[in-house]
């Protein structure tokens, strides 16, 4: 499978600042990346230095003065990675409650409203339906700082509110479970996208509540708890404005069905 990436970010930084980009594929085995990354401060070339995270995700690292910051990554991927294994680590850290997966809070509706549930691959499914089917996806309709909990209350969230709430549930029915940020072929309207994964077997298979793109064509950028962890862009320091944000992901030839039925890992 071949698959076309892009993102633009269009920044104004009124002060220095220190900026952390999550906008690089994450490196897997398997895969062959062609990319490039520029990221110009008033049409001159800013030093990056990269920092590689678990599960080959990649923080790009830089200081800023005041100007106008452009961020500009494209790439080209061959191949699927393999599923992803779960390590011990893993596994005690994503069953832990964080900041945007409030398990611990949803403990009693999750056990009231799906029960005890031994069969992971048939929860999955389950969770990922009853999440899509009462929550509304309506842009604008979320803040940064709002987790499972409020989209559950609110009934309405965009991607990440959908994957908090997903993993939340599934923490408090004690399965592993963590977010991921990716680029998503299909995805309408385009923009990154957030997913849940979840351990069934010793491997992580994805759930998206959402059903907005074949999962099977999605590709990590970056891994973590939650959205704490996978934010594009995060800024320490002087005032940061984004101003644009342009994102495109294509694949070769039809885009596939997905069966959500079905275990699917990203690739």
């Amino acid at each position: 499978m071949r698959r076309h990436v892009t993102a633009e970010l269009d920044l104004e930084v009124a002060a220095l600042a220190t900026l952390e980009l999550q906008v690089a594929v994450a490196t897997r085995p398997d895969l062959t990346l062609d990319e490039q990354l520029s990221i110009t401060l008033d049409g001159e070339p800013l030093p990056v230095r990269e920092v590689e995270t678990q599960h080959g995700s990649r923080v790009h690292l830089l200081e800023s003065g005041a100007g106008a910051v452009q961020v500009r990554y494209r790439a080209t991927i061959d191949g699927r990675a393999p599923a992803d294994p779960a390590s011990d680590v893993d596994v005690v850290t994503a069953r832990r409650p964080s900041r945007y997966a409030h398990s611990d809070a949803l403990l009693g509706f999750a056990l009231k409203e799906f029960g005890p549930r031994p069969d992971v691959a048939t929860l999955l499914p389950h969770v990922a339906s009853w999440v899509g089917t009462h929550l509304d996806y309506i842009p604008g309709s979320s803040r940064g700082t709002d987790g499972a909990t409020q989209t559950l209350l609110a009934g309405a969230g965009v991607c990440r509110d959908y994957a908090h709430l997903v993993i939340a549930l599934l923490r408090a029915l004690d399965v592993p479970a963590r977010l991921a940020a990716v680029y998503a072929p299909g995805l309408a309207p385009m923009d990154f996208h957030a997913v849940a994964e979840a351990v069934v077997d010793g491997r992580w298979r994805v759930v998206d509540a959402t059903c907005l793109a074949p999962r099977s064509t999605l590709l990590r950028i970056s891994t973590g708890r939650d959205a704490a962890d996978t934010a594009f862009l995060t800024t320490y320091g002087g005032d940061v404005l984004l101003s644009r944000v342009e994102v495109s992901a294509v694949v070769d030839g039809e885009l596939p069905t997905d069966d959500v039925r079905a275990l699917v890992s990203l690739g």
